[in-house]
Parts: structure tokens; C-alpha cells; sequence
């Protein structure tokens, strides 16, 4: 749905299990359509669509696509996004590090990606520019060496060269613009807007940019341009959140270096202030966070750099001292706190400002707090509520602006 006039908004669909199509679709149709009735009556409502590898092949067979087509027009839906980052599982059974497999050395990441361009590309309404979400390269921890390390950000660097010939061909048949979102997050190869930056200026605008100038003939701008246009910056406030990085100092930065923000995810990571004042219960309260599926990484600022721990337990079993530590751990938007512990809402708050003054950094809003079943028991209401609350407190917050 169109919110201060020309920024889409919607919810990941991430939130809801389904690895196969079938699954997937009964999901979406359950869900979809009583949501809109809550938080869009009257107006389209935009869909947020993540398909694993699995169910974006089955997808594909027959007339599913079509299908799924008209039933969104049905429906008054129109799917403008995609979450490519997770390729396979997604819930129940334990993901932790395997979310960022395949990795972008890999076809297997680049045909799963293709595939998402081509039926996002059906799907997508005329007129409106399309974006898919995708991993920050790969999972920094598989790279231990600076050389590994090196070698991985070249191939990854002529793998998305290969996405940027083919969304320039897209459009050029077409007409119908979509882009490529990195994004970065804590233990990808790129975890903050510095290390964005360097990929981009040491890597991917000289490798793809003399990938391009091979394969495309009498190009309508400079290779770099073309770079730039079809590979964006996926900036999941949450994952910035956990650099301690705040808004206006990653979209100023962004802005210099001429890095689109493709997409915004909006969530929030846990907060736990240690002043001394109920410390041991804070860390008890942040010890329910720790569940077997995703990996929560922790992180804290020392001196001038940002430590971060693999995952939840190194923190709760450490006999350090901390005086602020930041979870990932993707939590409702609309709670500042949960008792003792807090939330960095505001965070997403200072995006919204930021926004208000800047209308042509981006215009796609997903809202993705996708942790939903593991959650303490104490947090849960059903799904559906929490997205329709989700939503229409992104609504309120952004459109009733302090200007």
C-alpha cells in the first residue's frame, strides 16, 4: 500500500513457514487478503513475497504463475518485492549459518536469483520498479583467511555482473526495472556501510564494469552507471542497528559514494542497557532469546570498532562485563521495550525522519519480523495480529510526520 504518497509497504512474507509453493500459496491466500481488509480496505495492497529455491522452481511448472497472477488481481494485491536471501529452510529446523547458502560463488545462488527476476518481472505491475532482497555475499566465518576471503569477493563480484547484463536486458525488452538489493548484516562479508563501500569500489564497479563493457554493445551510459543502477543496498534498519551505525550517517555515506538504497526492512533488534541497576535479570531476560534456528548475533562497541559474537550464548556464557550489547534478533516494531530489556526502535524512527526530508532515497517499506515462532511465550499474540499491528503503526508513525 502507497503511504505518504509514493512509498509502497508491505510485510515479508518470511514470517509464514512454507518451503514448497503449495504451502507457500495456502499461506499467502489465508493470510493476505484479511490483512488488507485490516490495514488497506480501499486502497491496493503491496506483497512483500519471499519463495525459497523450491517453491520459486515449482512455481514455475505449469500455470501456477499465471494463476497466482490473477488471483492477485483478484484480490486487489500486487507483489512489488521479494526476499531472496534465504534460499531453502527457513523455520522450524535450524538454519543458523546455512541462510547464506549458497552463497554468491555459487550458480546455484545465481540461477535461483535469475528465476526470482523473471517472475517477479511477471508479477509485477506496469509502471512500478521492482526489488529482490538478497545475502551479504556470503557468511564471513567460511572465510578465514584474507586471501579465501579476497578470491570470494572477485567471484561474487563477476557472478553479479552476470545479474547486472541480465536486468539491463530486461528492461531494454521490457521496459519493467527491477534491482538487485545486498544486504548487509552481522558475520555476512559486508556488515556495514565501510565494508559495503570498499566491495563496491574495489570489487564490483571495476570487475562487473569490464564484464559489461565485453558483453553489451553501444551501451546507452557508463558501465559504472549500469553497476549502480541494478545493484542497490538492502538496509535492514535492525542489521545497521547492530553496527551502531544511526540512519543519517549510512544514507549520507550511501549518497557520496552514489550507492542506491534499493529497499528498506524495517525491525528492530533487542536492546540491554547494563547500568547496574538489574543486570543479572536483564541477562536472564535476554537468555529466553536463545533458541536452536537462527543465529543471534551479539554486538558491543570497543573503543572505535564493534565486537560481535557469532551467536547468543558466547554472550551468556562469558564472565565479561558489558555495558551495552545489541541482539539480532528480529523483534516487533511497535514495542520500545520488553520489560527490562529495550528495543532499537528508534532506530527506525530516525529512518522515518530521514525520510520525510529525503523522499528519492528509497520507495520500497517492508516491514519483516520474521522470528515470530521463536519468540518467549510472553510476546506472542497470533500472526495475523501482529502484522496488522506492525503495519498500521509503520502507518502512523511515518504519514503523522512532526514537520
Amino acid at each position: 500500500m502507497l503511504v505518504r504518497n509514493n512509498f509502497h509497504l508491505s510485510y515479508c512474507s518470511n514470517i509464514h513457514p512454507g518451503e514448497g509453493w503449495q504451502q507457500t500459496w495456502e499461506n499467502l491466500k489465508r493470510y493476505l487478503p484479511e490483512i488488507k481488509s485490516r490495514v488497506a480496505p480501499d486502497i491496493p495492497f503491496g506483497v512483500g513475497l519471499r519463495l525459497s529455491n523450491k517453491a520459486s522452481e515449482e512455481l514455475g511448472m505449469g500455470d501456477r504463475l499465471e494463476a497466482f497472477k490473477i488471483w492477485l488481481l483478484e484480490n486487489d494485491l500486487y507483489v512489488y518485492t521479494m526476499n531472496g536471501f534465504p534460499y531453502g529452510n527457513f523455520h522450524f529446523k535450524e538454519v543458523k549459518d546455512l541462510v547464506h547458502a549458497p552463497d554468491w560463488t555459487t550458480d546455484d545462488r545465481l540461477d535461483y536469483t535469475f528465476r526470482l527476476i523473471d517472475q517477479l518481472a511477471y508479477l509485477l505491475p506496469r509502471g512500478l520498479t521492482g526489488s529482490i532482497s538478497t545475502s551479504p555475499l556470503s557468511y564471513r566465518h567460511w572465510y578465514t583467511s584474507e586471501e579465501f576471503r579476497d578470491k570470494c569477493m572477485k567471484k561474487a563480484a563477476r557472478q553479479l555482473a552476470r545479474v547486472v547484463v541480465k536486468l539491463y536486458g530486461l528492461e531494454k525488452e521490457t521496459g519493467v526495472y527491477i534491482h538487485l538489493d545486498l544486504e548487509p548484516e552481522p558475520d555476512g562479508l559486508m556488515q556495514n556501510s565501510l565494508e559495503v563501500i570498499d566491495f563496491f569500489r574495489e570489487y564490483l564497479i571495476p570487475i562487473a564494469s569490464e564484464y559489461i563493457e565485453e558483453k553489451i554493445d553501444r551501451m546507452p551510459y557508463d558501465a559504472e552507471e549500469m553497476v549502480l543502477k541494478y545493484i542497490n543496498v538492502c538496509y535492514d534498519v535492525c542489521h545497521f542497528s547492530l553496527a551502531y551505525e544511526s540512519p543519517q550517517r549510512t544514507f549520507k555515506r550511501f549518497r557520496q559514494t552514489g550507492i542506491r538504497v534499493g529497499k528498506i526492512q524495517l525491525s528492530s533488534a533487542l536492546k540491554v542497557v547494563l547500568d547496574g541497576r538489574h543486570d543479572q535479570e536483564k541477562m536472564e531476560l535476554l537468555s529466553q532469546f536463545d533458541e536452536p534456528v537462527y543465529l543471534h548475533q551479539v554486538t558491543e562497541v570497543r573503543g572505535d570498532t564493534v565486537k560481535v559474537y557469532q551467536d547468543l550464548p558466547m554472550v551468556l556464557n562469558s564472565k565479561r562485563s558489558f555495558k551495552e550489547l545489541r541482539a539480532h534478533f528480529h523483534v516487533p516494531v511497535f514495542l520500545e521495550n520488553y520489560g527490562l530489556l529495550d528495543s532499537t526502535q528508534d532506530n527506525i524512527l530516525a529512518t522515518f525522519e530521514y525520510l520525510r526530508k529525503h523522499e528519492d532515497v528509497c520507495e520500497h517499506l517492508e516491514v519483516e519480523t520474521y522470528t515470530w515462532e521463536a519468540l518467549p511465550q510472553d510476546l506472542k499474540t497470533s500472526v495475523q495480529e501482529c502484522i496488522e499491528r506492525e503495519l498500521l503503526w509503520v502507518k502512523e508513525k511515518f504519514t503523522n510526520s512532526n514537520e
